[in-house]
């Protein structure tokens, strides 16, 4: 079993841990290297779900925080072992998961070794299976097992930020947009119809669409309706009966699921549209005590959140979430994933100081 030196610092804590493949479903190497590192200490209570890992402590503080992060990653694509390499005299540590999020885990790892006696509880949790579908999630898991482990005044998911603080979330949805023809001989097309060719004024629907930029207390948040995947066809020489759009829309935290569903069955009316995965986004939640002390201690203009992340899961508990760790999001799931050096160490080094703070 691989095994982890919490010891180590935040930068070769990040890459040994990225060098643990973790796909998606494939979690359990790593999980198991996370709960042999933190089951020992004496200050932790820990529990262990499938591939999830919470570490608590239990000093009576008047506050307690929720630091999460995920442990999978999306396929490697010759993207691991990681290595160091400088660009314009800055030093970034390359490789699949050094963005998304191992960085944000490895610097929540050596500190749950390190603080035992921070100034707030704290529940840190590991997670598997965010990068899939919602159902699938660690966290929805231990919602139904133990949703007594979400209890909290305040929660950071460790989600890259560019070690910035991100308020809240955008929703996501995904649809299926069909269309039906009949099946011919593609020599005699005119007997069929032809249900690829039936798509086309979905693609340009969507090709047209104009994006909405909404203001959520504060935070403006881009939304976004795009094709993301078309299947259709049985052969090379058959007209195709036929073809479906997957479709993802990306939506501001100001709208309800509902909303989400009625504005793309909207966009794509006449079409036949099945809805097959939707969460809801987050607001802010920095308007929060807790989240006010912490904006305050990191520093920085807060930003919004574009993709959805775990924060909405604990904002429709009542736990008010930002993201916050290392990395810059537009180089999440990317080939080049790398992550500045000193964005890793900032993120550590913040993070400690509050929780230490008296």
């Amino acid at each position: 079993m691989p095994r982890l030196d919490l010891t180590a610092g935040s930068v070769e804590l990040t890459r040994a841990i990225c060098d643990i493949p973790s796909v998606s479903g494939d979690e359990t190497p790593l999980a198991d290297a996370i709960f042999a590192a933190v089951d020992p200490l004496d200050h932790l209570d820990v529990y262990r779900d499938g591939d999830t890992i919470v570490a608590r402590t239990q000093l009576g503080r008047a506050q307690r925080v929720v630091i999460a992060g995920h442990i999978d990653t999306v396929p490697i694509n010759a993207n691991l072992p990681t290595r160091e390499v400088v660009e314009d005299g800055e030093r970034y540590l390359w490789g699949r998961g050094t963005v998304d999020m191992k960085g944000g885990t490895a610097v929540q790892l050596k500190l749950a070794a390190e603080l035992v006696a921070p100034r707030v509880d704290i529940t840190w949790m590991w997670y598997d299976n965010e990068e899939v579908d919602s159902d699938l999630n660690g966290l929805t898991r231990l919602a139904r097992t133990r949703p007594d482990l979400f209890a909290g005044d305040f929660a950071i998911l460790g989600e890259p930020s560019n070690g910035a603080v991100e308020g809240g979330c955008n929703g996501t949805l995904r649809a299926i947009a069909r269309t039906h023809g009949a099946r011919a001989h593609s020599a005699r097309a005119w007997m069929g119809e032809n249900a690829i060719h039936a798509a086309a004024p979905i693609l340009t629907r969507l090709a047209a669409y104009q994006p909405a930029e909404i203001d959520v207390d504060g935070l403006v948040y881009r939304e976004g309706l795009n094709a993301v995947r078309i299947t259709g066809g049985v052969a090379g020489n058959v007209i195709p009966d036929l073809c479906e759009v997957e479709v993802n829309f990306r939506f501001a935290p100001s709208r309800t699921v509902g909303g989400a569903e009625a504005h793309v069955r909207e966009v794509l009316a006449g079409f036949e549209v099945e809805i097959v995965d939707a969460a809801a986004g987050a607001r802010p939640g920095l308007d929060a005590p807790l989240a006010q002390e912490f904006l305050a201690a990191v520093g920085g203009e807060p930003r919004p959140k574009y993709g959805w992340t775990d924060v909405a899961r604990f904002s429709a508990l009542g736990v008010p979430a930002v993201n916050y760790g290392p990395g810059d999001p537009s180089l999440a799931h990317h080939d080049q994933e790398r992550v500045p050096v000193a964005q890793i160490e900032d993120v550590e080094r913040a993070l400690r100081a509050w929780l230490t703070a008296r």
